[in-house]
């Protein structure tokens, strides 16, 4: 991709002021839809139809992209391709992030296999399990490492992020060991409430819980409480 200048229109670039928490939660799903109007050629999008494809409303993309420096141009709209170089920029997936995987069960061994991290700017770059039988076994083009040299394989490949996919029983000792090892952001999929330092970031998938959220919307919508479709 071609990368634009970091300046803007007017050649000078702009300091624009910090970004908050809720505007970069929707950054990626920005870049996503962007990136979808970019492999169909489109070269110009509204802020009326990037707020429908991301599910917000205009004002709010405007504001959002307003944190960028980017504004637009009336009557014309934003331009895909640099919009997604800012974005990316933003975001820092215009270099290659090189990222830890623990837990290599049925759903680690899903995530490492995932080709859509590749396509975003990270790669799995070091797997760790608890099972000792499971050492040295290959998956993909990575061996797993005994979780007992985690610590020191961390250090040597100088990995920040990590992703827990471990059973929840185990997640916490994980998550400190992770920051111990200099791990500074955690992606958890185990169920439960990870305990680190302020400094560290967490976010948190928990897929049971996105279910509930989606059975109260199902229940609500069916009109019938507590009674099962099909009863």
């Amino acid at each position: 991709m071609r990368r634009p200048s970091d300046r803007t229109r007017s050649g000078a670039r702009v300091r624009v002021k910090p970004i908050p928490e809720a505007t970069v939660a929707r950054l990626p799903v920005y870049l996503r839809v962007l990136q979808h109007l970019a492999d169909q050629q489109i070269t110009t999008v509204s802020s009326e139809r990037l707020a429908e494809a991301a599910g917000v409303n205009p004002p709010k993309v405007r504001k959002d992209l307003s944190y960028l420096g980017s504004y637009g141009t009336r009557g014309v709209g934003y331009d895909v391709e640099y919009l997604v170089y800012q974005i990316s920029r933003e975001l820092g997936l215009t270099q290659d992030w090189p990222v830890a995987l623990v837990g290599v069960g049925n759903l680690g061994q899903a995530l490492a296999g995932y080709k859509g991290f590749t396509q975003r700017g990270f790669r799995i770059g070091a797997l760790f399990d608890a099972d000792r039988e499971r050492a040295g076994e290959q998956v993909g083009n990575l061996r797993i490492e005994h979780i007992d040299d985690m610590e020191s394989s961390l250090k040597e490949k100088g990995i920040a992020i990590a992703l827990i996919a471990t059973p929840a029983a185990a997640a916490q000792e994980t998550a400190e060991r992770l920051v111990a090892a200099g791990v500074r952001s955690i992606l958890n999929f185990a169920p439960t409430v990870l305990t680190v330092p302020s400094s560290i970031h967490v976010r948190q998938v928990d897929l049971s819980v996105e279910l509930q959220i989606l059975a109260f919307y199902e229940q609500r919508t069916a009109g019938r409480p507590g009674r099962r479709r099909g009863t």
